[in-house]
């Protein structure tokens, strides 16, 4: 009875230090994250291209975000919380969804990643590691990094939707 408790908790100690290890190796680098994060907007880009003018103003519901508004809501979330919560500055532009064409709306979210990507990328190691109060959550500032790719992917989700709905094929999905 002895060996087999000597034997158990060998292996759970074993198991359990596997699990450690796969963890620590389970995160994402800079590198991996910010090839991810082109991907990701080139994706949004695609999307947003594939919708025919007409269907720029499409809601699934009244209350509903429109597809541009879907698109551009990606946009702006990547500003203000890289300006919030990433360190970022003024990022120098703005636009007027209004009386933007999609042309103009492809530029302002190509814009946004653009500064998405230059505000992650001046983090320090130590700024990235830092916890911090967002959205009534203690986080990393790295988290929040992760919390902006899960963002963009819902709303881009809810555009491709969107798509759908108006009978267009939405691009294929390039995971990497």
């Amino acid at each position: 009875m002895e060996k087999a408790l000597k034997i158990l908790s060998g292996s759970m100690l074993i198991a359990i230090f596997m699990m450690v290890a796969s963890a620590a190796t389970a995160q994402t680098t800079m590198d991996e994250f910010m090839s991810k994060w082109q991907n990701s907007k080139q994706f949004t880009i695609d999307v947003l291209n594939k919708m025919p003018e007409s269907g720029m103003d499409y809601k699934t519901d009244p209350e509903a975000m429109s597809f541009k508004e879907q698109i551009h809501h990606i946009g702006n979330a990547i500003v203000g919380i890289s300006q919030g919560f990433l360190k970022g500055g003024d990022p120098g532009f703005t636009i007027d969804l209004a009386t933007a064409s999609k042309a103009d709306l492809a530029d302002y979210v190509a814009k946004c990643y653009d500064y998405g990507t230059a505000t992650m990328k001046a983090l320090s190691e130590a700024d990235a590691a830092e916890s911090m109060d967002v959205f009534g959550s203690t986080v990393t500032r790295r988290q929040v990094m992760a919390l902006l790719m899960d963002h963009s992917t819902h709303h881009r989700g809810s555009a491709i939707a969107y798509l759908r709905a108006e009978g267009v094929e939405p691009p294929a999905f390039v995971g990497f």
